[in-house]
Formats: C-alpha cells, structure tokens, sequence
C-alpha cells in the first residue's frame, strides 16, 4: 500500500528586515515605534501617570544638564540607532548624553550612538522581558547607565539604578 502524502503549507517567507531609514520614514498613527534588529515594534501610546512622571523627572535632568553644561537631555521618544545589520532604534522615555558625545544640531535621523543614562519609565502593562530586553539592548551598545522609573507603574516612590557599566 502506498504511503500517504503528508500536506505541508507553502509557508510565505519572512519579510524583509526594516532599516533605521525605513523607519524614519515609517508613520504609525498614534502608536510608538521602535526598530529591534531589523524587526517593527510597535506599542500603545502612554498613559497621562507615564507621561506626568516621565516630564517631571526630564525637566529635572535638563534644568541640571542646563546649569552645568553638562550636556543635552532628549525627551520621550528620541531614536537612537544602537546597532547596525540588522538595525536597532531604541527610544528611551528619557536620555542624556554628555556634552562631549553630543551630535551636532545639524544632525537629523537617529543619531549612531548609545546616551550615556536612558531612563526607562514604566508602565502597568510593561512585561518584564520587554524591559530587561531593553536595558540590554542599552548596556550592550554603550549606554553607562539605566534607570528605571516604576513610579508610573503604581508599585514604589523611587527611581531604581537598574544597570551600570563601567566607564
């Protein structure tokens, strides 16, 4: 008796991997996008407690970073390209980079470069294996330094050192 043949679905193949160019020039209407090695990520805008802490603690950075010249801070959703082939653009709720990395004000598109703290604020609905993925992702291109903020998520008052690599 002759063996039966086995059904296997054509399967399409992968799309093709989205570039840091791509993206700038990719709107998602009122989402947040990142790039992760070449991979579109999108999520839901934050909520009002997210982005009250979130402004709270920027201006706080940038008033500081203003009266020392010790650099810029960015807000909320800044790219910054940390890798290249594949791309990966990760933006912090928060960044700041010293005075010395700074790119010129000419600079457009995501600038090449890890900040040297990224504060990430939290979230309800932030899963822990997003966000250690995150810091990761950070401390891997260079980033010094990470905060996260869990304010936002309801759970304690303060800003919590996640990660720190040596300088």
């Amino acid at each position: 008796m002759p063996a039966e043949r086995t059904y296997v679905p054509l399967m399409s193949p992968p799309p093709g991997l989205m570039t840091a160019d791509e993206l700038l020039r990719t709107h998602v209407p009122d989402k947040r996008t990142e790039l992760v090695r070449g991979v579109l990520v999108v999520r839901e805008p934050a909520g009002s407690r997210h982005g009250l802490v979130t402004m709270n603690l920027g201006a706080e950075l940038a008033v500081y970073a203003k009266q020392t010249g010790a650099g810029g801070v960015y807000a909320a959703e800044s790219g910054f390209k940390l890798a290249s082939n594949p791309d990966t653009v990760r933006a912090p709720d928060i960044a700041f980079v010293s005075r010395e990395r700074l790119p010129p004000a000419s600079t457009t598109g995501y600038p090449t470069l890890a900040p040297d703290l990224a504060v990430e604020v939290l979230s309800p609905g932030d899963r822990p294996g997003d966000v250690l993925a995150k810091v990761a992702d950070w401390l891997s291109a260079g980033t010094r330094l990470v905060w996260c903020s869990i304010r936002s998520a309801g759970l304690h008052e303060s800003i919590a050192t996640t990660a720190a690599r040596p300088s």
